[in-house]
């Protein structure tokens, strides 16, 4: 067998029911090459390779596990890239879906990963601590609002599915999961300059109880610190108001 390693964040998923929730959600949306994320066990690579005509991968850093998964499914030849996520580049050439029970500790990294990789990843499907699934999906306005809400919301639309319990993993973790569905909605804001956005939204979040015009100072001419817009704070802005910034940005 394998053991569990908690330098890695391991909460093996072993639900079947769950499992299948997870491969049926994935499954409502089209997709031809599939990356799974820390495949760990192999609860959720069992069904993705059922999958007709996929062209599947998954990436895995723990080299116990990468043997186990090879020894119980030898159709993973070849398949498996021996690596964190976080320093891999895109696994192949054009569109892809990812799929992943995500360890919890690097989730908000893997989705900067994402955004990252935003012109190739039409489709994500992914478990998360549940705070932070709420988290990505919650809408202005909702103190859960942040940083990783207004980035991915820019792209892509962002689902929360279904709350996960923490009996349905080994070993069971100290919170409940949830599973969210992030799909690729291409540009609709008309960002031309990501970085600038990813600068403007992690300053404002930087001070979130704070106006704008005071975590914004370093970023704006003082003419424009004077709009009544930067008298609201960070979680008070649309994705359509952060982007209407960006213009006006020193």
């Amino acid at each position: 067998m394998y053991t569990l390693k908690k330098s890695l964040g391991q909460h093996f998923l072993k639900d079947e029911h769950v499992c299948r929730r997870i491969v049926e959600a994935l499954c409502e949306k089209p997709f031809e090459q599939l990356l799974e994320v820390g495949p760990g066990g192999g609860a959720l690579t069992k069904y993705l390779l059922d999958i007709p005509g996929l062209d599947f991968k998954a990436v895995e850093i723990d080299h116990e596990k990468v043997m186990f998964l090879l020894s119980v499914y030898p159709l993973l030849k070849g398949k498996i890239i021996e690596s964190s996520i976080l320093e891999t580049d895109p696994p192949f050439d054009g569109h892809f879906t990812l799929v992943g029970n995500f360890p919890y500790n690097i989730s908000s990294q893997i989705l900067f990963k994402v955004l990252d990789w935003r012109d190739q990843v039409d489709n994500v499907i992914g478990m998360f601590q549940k705070e932070v699934a709420i988290r990505i999906a919650a809408g202005p306005g909702n103190k859960d609002y942040g940083i990783l809400s207004v980035l991915l919301q820019a792209y892509y639309d962002v689902s929360f599915l279904f709350e996960v319990d923490e009996q349905c993993f080994t070993p069971p973790p100290k919170v409940k999961s949830g599973v969210v569905r992030l799909v690729n909605a291409g540009n609709p804001y008309g960002i031309e300059n990501h970085r600038k956005f990813k600068t403007l939204v992690k300053a404002a979040f930087g001070q979130r109880r704070k106006q704008l015009r005071n975590p914004l100072k370093g970023l704006f001419p003082a003419q424009e610190l004077s709009d009544p817009l930067f008298t609201r704070r960070a979680e008070q802005l649309s994705v359509a108001e952060f982007v209407s910034l960006i213009p006006r940005m020193s």
